[in-house]
């Protein structure tokens, strides 16, 4: 599990860079564990309006986030194309540890919590052996100068969510109510209820490896490894 922002890039990140680096560290770590289980991947995302898969053969840019650094979801790439961001995070993390592919699969952020076992099923059925990477935000509302404006329960929201991916808790994930998410801008409560539902009835030992609030927002990485 790991979060989606887009500074987590060095080249867009510039003068964040040196702030960026354990977050960083820890996406690189946690990305670099799950290609030792499997090189071949299977992405959970959000923040698209529509539904969309993205294929192993894509690739895109960070040109719309002010740097035009490309990125594919495998070596063997077709034209440059224009993807979501999880898509690119998904990609530009592939790259740097080795994993051979990934195929990637966006949700709007509002997709309701009911689908997320639906969600679960087919990726289960279509991606049997794929490491699964989870890509999701916490509360954007962190103090005063954060993106959504700060709200007095955004940290027990994330400490809340800290807990559950240090403890395998797929009971509380899926619990997560979609209308606070939304009033704390929390992109990530789909792509980890896809988690949980993938995770029910299996034993699991979590290791969170970094759970901070830099610039306003909840950034969680988390390793979940099968018993």
């Amino acid at each position: 599990m790991v979060p989606q922002p887009p500074l987590l890039v060095p080249e867009i990140a510039a003068g964040a860079r040196e702030s960026t680096a354990d977050l960083r560290a820890a996406c690189l770590a946690a990305a670099g564990r799950l290609t030792e289980t499997a090189d071949r991947w299977v992405a959970v995302g959000a923040g698209e309006d529509t539904v969309s898969v993205t294929p192993p053969s894509a690739c895109g840019s960070f040109r719309g986030y002010g740097v035009d650094l490309g990125v594919g979801l495998s070596e063997r790439t077709g034209a440059p194309a224009e993807l979501p961001l999880p898509a690119l995070i998904t990609g530009w993390l592939r790259a740097r540890v080795g994993a051979a592919e990934a195929t990637v699969h966006s949700f709007p952020v509002d997709t309701p919590a009911e689908r997320s076992a639906k969600a679960a099923e087919l990726i289960a059925e279509r991606h049997s052996g794929h490491g699964l990477l989870v890509l999701g935000d916490g509360a954007n509302r962190h103090g005063p100068r954060s993106p959504g404006g700060e709200h007095d329960g955004a940290p027990a929201f994330d400490a809340a969510i800290a807990k559950a991916l240090a403890t395998a808790d797929a009971e509380a994930l899926l619990a997560l109510d979609a209308d606070l998410c939304a009033e704390l801008g929390a992109g990530g409560r789909f792509p980890w209820q896809v988690l949980a539902s993938l995770a029910e009835g299996a034993t699991w030992t979590a290791e969170l490896l970094y759970s901070e609030a830099p610039f306003g927002v909840g950034y969680h990485v988390a390793v979940w490894t099968r018993a």
